[in-house]
């Protein structure tokens, strides 16, 4: 009897074993066409990073020949020494350092105090602070009222006595409606249990956002974290129309500027070499590599929060 039991038992799991064959070999092949266009996707976001790399240390003439299209041909480090020796890029770069983390630093206090509060239902208004804010993702403001807000926050400022003019881009925007989003639906996962348990230990809301929420939402507050950090580093729009003082230009400005500096000379007199090693391309290339190493440096130790932090965040329970 034992043995019959026991054949009957191996003839189930063979049954089963050749189903579960069938079934990883359609696994194999939709992963084999999910990672194929995923590395054709990378290569795309890839190569204009090598692109530019190779162009800036490229040779001049070979640059403006467009021979350039993968790898450097010819070899030159002139540009990059250009850009290391260039006093204003440098001013520029440190700009973009303070405009960055203090930015964040600014953005993330008043989105995760908002985020709190918005994910209270005791908070008087609560369906409507939510709609207003949800109002805002689908009508901008527009550009009118935005250079309104930096005027007054730079007269608020210069009645502080305070003229240094990358706080203006620091204070004058602060939030993001979508980001405080991904953080009151993050911290609205928080089981109520734990809240109630610290209320009934003398907890106050500070304490509690700050010792609860925040800890058990450190995916979404790192991915949100990254979300303000690239957003201030790559941000120059305002900063062109409304920082007048050279010395106070965040670097992605530099960069336009230069840009639109070569354009107009390329129009006027025609492409040529600078020192008759490189290609102005060279230049801009070289200044764009520098640009994005910190985010690149920094983005490996954010990634493993990122996917989390979203899924958390965009998902509300």
């Amino acid at each position: 009897m034992a043995d019959k039991t026991t054949v009957k038992g191996l003839k189930r799991n063979i049954k089963g074993s050749s189903g579960s064959a069938k079934l990883d070999t359609s696994e194999v092949i939709f992963k084999v066409i999910a990672y194929f266009f995923v590395s054709i996707f990378a290569l795309m976001c890839l190569y204009p990073l090598v692109y530019a790399l190779s162009a800036s240390i490229s040779a001049g003439a070979d640059v403006l020949a467009g021979k350039v299209l993968l790898f450097p041909i010819g070899f030159q480090i002139d540009a990059i020494s250009a850009v290391i020796h260039n006093k204003l890029f440098w001013i520029s770069y440190s700009n973009t350092f303070f405009v960055t983390l203090y930015g964040t630093v600014y953005c993330m206090g008043l989105s995760i105090l908002g985020a709190y509060a918005l994910s209270k239902k005791r908070l008087a208004g609560h369906s409507l602070f939510n709609f207003l804010l949800i109002f805002t993702m689908w009508f901008s403001a527009g550009v009118i009222p935005m250079h309104l807000n930096y005027q007054a926050t730079r007269e608020i400022l210069n009645g502080m006595g305070i003229v240094d003019q990358k706080w203006l881009i620091v204070l004058a925007m602060g939030m993001s409606a979508y980001n405080i989003i991904l953080l009151r639906n993050a911290f609205e996962s928080v089981p109520k249990e734990i809240e109630e348990a610290a209320t009934v230990d003398g907890a106050n809301d500070f304490q509690i956002m700050s010792k609860i929420y925040v800890p058990m939402s450190k995916a979404t507050v790192a991915t949100v974290g990254l979300f303000y950090g690239i957003s201030r580093w790559n941000g120059y729009f305002w900063a062109m129309k409304e920082v007048n003082n050279a010395n106070d230009l965040p670097l992605q400005v530099i960069i336009q500027t230069q840009i639109a500096d070569m354009q107009e000379q390329l129009a006027e007199n025609g492409a040529s070499l600078i020192n008759g090693t490189y290609a102005a391309q060279s230049l801009i290339y070289a200044m764009i590599i520098f640009a994005i190493v910190p985010i690149l440096i920094i983005y490996p130790f954010i990634q493993k929060y990122f996917a989390a932090g979203v899924n958390l965040g965009g998902v509300k329970e």
